[in-house]
């Protein structure tokens, strides 16, 4: 039987990232909904380090929320800007760091289901949603990772709802990635002045 729970909190995610990859300030109160939702969902599960990843969410929806108001050039709405290549070597290296620490933590120290497919998409969720908040064009292309892995693992579960939702998200990244690609390029003067 599917969970009301894991059904509103699938349709409120579904609505921030269509809200999200459209920029508009909405997706960040409807996120925050989602999140905590989810956070009870992935307790549940036993999925631990998703449940974290929930909590974290709950204060970067706040932060991308404030930013996207305030963050461009004084303090105007945000552009969408690109990160330079030592930026993403960068962030990649931390998502792996980070993915085989938690991971690690999770595998011997818990009951935690799939640990390192877990630690992996928490930590790169954890990138993502920051480059989001700070809206570079690069964060589209984590989801998109992230998704493909988190359908496999809520398959795993068999939370069909939310392996659903994670396939629709998949394709939605991809729209949002080409979203942001031509609104970046419709703007460069603003896109020069913002990196």
């Amino acid at each position: 039987m599917t969970d009301p729970i894991e059904i509103t909190a699938t349709i409120m995610t579904l609505i921030c990232v269509v809200l999200t990859a459209r920029q508009h300030i909405w997706c960040w109160p409807t996120g925050l909904v989602a999140v905590v939702l989810y956070g009870w969902i992935f307790y549940e599960a036993k999925l631990y380090s998703d449940f974290g990843l929930q909590i974290v969410y709950v204060f970067m929806q706040l932060y991308g929320w404030y930013h996207w108001l305030y963050g461009g050039r004084e303090r105007a709405a945000l552009p969408v800007t690109r990160q330079s290549a030592p930026q993403n070597a960068a962030w990649a290296a931390l998502a792996l760091a980070g993915t085989l620490g938690l991971g690690y933590v999770m595998a011997s120290r818990t009951d935690a289901s799939l640990p390192y497919a877990d630690a992996f998409t928490t930590v790169t969720a954890l990138v993502a949603q920051w480059l989001l908040a700070r809206k570079k064009l690069e964060s589209w292309l984590l989801w998109i990772v992230i998704d493909i892995v988190c359908v496999r693992n809520y398959w795993l579960k068999e939370l069909t709802v939310t392996t659903g939702l994670y396939t629709i998200l998949l394709v939605l990244a991809v729209v949002g990635y080409f979203t942001w690609w031509k609104s970046m390029n419709a703007n460069p003067a603003e896109v020069a002045r913002e990196a």
